[in-house]
């Protein structure tokens, strides 16, 4: 191979290097954007609120107090409230990681 012809090659492979840190750097703002994402699950027509981050920890649970005398319905309302804040995460993830992904689901991305 003559000179030309090798710097030609690097310059290839170099560019497919570029190319690959593209989507790592876009799918490492998305993650940093995901943290500090929130989204608000509810259950009971508002009565349980649970406001979780996108990387699905739980940052608050609100309860009125009216449903502080039956414990059993409480529990089944904290329940109810984290699952839909859990389906909003996986939603609000679904949707930012697909402009990297081009809607492919990745395991273990989502």
């Amino acid at each position: 191979m003559n000179r030309q012809m090798r710097r030609q090659a690097q310059r290839a492979q170099g560019g497919r290097q570029v190319q690959q840190q593209q989507p790592l750097e876009k799918l490492q703002q998305i993650q940093a954007e995901l943290e500090n994402a929130t989204v608000e699950g509810s259950a009971g027509g508002g009565v349980v609120k649970v406001v979780m981050a996108g990387n699905q920890n739980v940052r608050s649970v609100e309860i009125s107090p009216e449903v502080l005398e039956d414990v059993v319905m409480l529990q089944e309302l904290v329940v109810a409230a984290i699952n839909d804040a859990m389906t909003r995460v996986q939603e609000m993830t679904s949707q930012k990681l697909g402009t990297v992904t081009g809607g492919l689901n990745i395991p273990g991305l989502m």
